[in-house]
């Protein structure tokens, strides 16, 4: 890499870490055009991930500019023309006792927040809903065992059939619906090859594995519309396979999964025949 591309890099990140903590872009639900840092964080979970992001950020600048400084003086002071006949000693106890310590203390440092953080991402608090999500090549399954059991597919909406506001190769036909300020316990798997179910302003990102079930949380702050996508290469059509999370009211949920039972009928599935047709 040039020495300039480097700078320029490296300006950029310092300027990040300058507007003290400002790694969040104003509030939008998808990402934008020159967007600098994380899109708005709507869990306690990104809170966390956003903070520990901004410390390490701080932290490496801090590392980048010591060592640049340090490389300047040995430049300058120790070259052949300024120090001519260099100097012989060797070991010096208190260099090599604070280049080891310090580092043990960053590492320290940095390992507290983030073993609080994975064990925050880890460990599943006790959930209100649980939903399952699926994933097929290449679309979502939604599947809600707490309200009538509840099962929606989720297909990519094609760019010509996008509506005003709706984001290309973001929008989908079907959202998980989720209730606002309430603890969602999500279900992954998947029923044919490795997927990945992440929604950066929600902190979530875990592999959805055939014949496995992993899980994951979050308590979305805000209502609006939440987008994702696939994060695991998972075939030809990997980059269409979106992610919509849908978080409304408690009441407009209520009626949403209500809606949704009469829909089903008595077996209380929704749209599985679609399912065929999405492959």
């Amino acid at each position: 890499m040039r020495f300039s591309n480097f700078f320029g890099l490296f300006a950029t990140a310092l300027a990040m870490g300058l507007l003290g903590g400002g790694f969040v872009t104003a509030a939008h639900a998808t990402p934008v055009d020159g967007g600098l840092g994380l899109q708005e964080a709507v869990t306690p979970v990104m809170h966390d991930v956003i903070a520990f992001h901004s410390m390490l950020l701080w932290i490496i600048s801090a590392i980048v500019l010591f060592v640049l400084l340090l490389l300047i003086v040995v430049i300058v002071r120790f070259n052949s023309r300024a120090n001519p006949t260099p100097s012989k000693t060797t070991h010096n106890t208190l260099l090599e006792v604070a280049w080891t310590v310090l580092p043990v203390m960053i590492l320290v440092a940095i390992a507290i927040p983030s073993f609080r953080l994975l064990y925050k991402q880890v460990v599943i608090p006790e959930a209100e809903l649980t939903v399952k999500a699926v994933g097929y090549q290449w679309y979502w399954g939604y599947e809600y065992p707490d309200n009538g059991d509840i099962s929606l597919i989720s297909n990519m909406v094609e760019d010509a059939d996008l509506e005003p506001g709706q984001p290309r190769l973001l929008a989908a036909d079907e959202a998980m619906v989720v209730p606002v300020d309430t603890t969602v316990r999500v279900i992954v798997t998947s029923a044919d090859v490795i997927h990945a179910f992440a929604v950066p302003q929600f902190g979530v990102k875990i592999d959805a594995v055939p014949g496995r079930l992993n899980e994951t949380w979050f308590r979305a702050e805000k209502t609006g519309m939440y987008y994702g996508q696939c994060s695991e290469l998972c075939g030809t059509r990997h980059a269409f396979m979106p992610i919509n999370v849908k978080v409304v009211s408690k009441e407009e949920f209520q009626a949403w999964a209500e809606q949704q039972q009469a829909d089903a009928g008595s077996d209380g599935k929704v749209k599985l025949a679609q399912a065929a047709d999405a492959r």
